[in-house]
Formats: structure tokens, C-alpha cells, sequence
């Protein structure tokens, strides 16, 4: 099993907001939260570490 990186990670950001935009008629709602849920993640990774 492989880590996941933040690369990893905003990739999956650009392939869903593609999909979305290429659909949007679709119900996105599970795709919207996971799409929050990464950009949390990946504002975490680039804020300063706590000493």
C-alpha cells in the first residue's frame, strides 16, 4: 500500500471538477463533499506545523 500525497490528492480535486463541469446535470453531491473534504486536506498539509 502506497501513502497518498497532496500531488495525489489535487489530482483527484482536477478530475472531479472536471467531470462535474463535463456533467452537470448529474447529482454531484458526493463528489462536492469529497471535493471539500480534499481541499481540507490539502490547506492542512501547506499550514505551518505546530512545535
Amino acid at each position: 500500500m502506497q501513502a497518498v500525497t497532496e500531488d495525489d490528492r489535487r489530482k483527484e480535486v482536477r478530475s472531479l471538477l472536471d467531470r462535474i463541469q463535463a456533467h452537470p446535470e448529474r447529482d454531484w453531491t458526493a463528489a462536492r463533499q469529497r471535493l471539500a473534504t480534499l481541499r481540507k486536506l490539502i490547506g492542512r498539509s501547506k499550514a505551518p506545523k505546530p512545535y
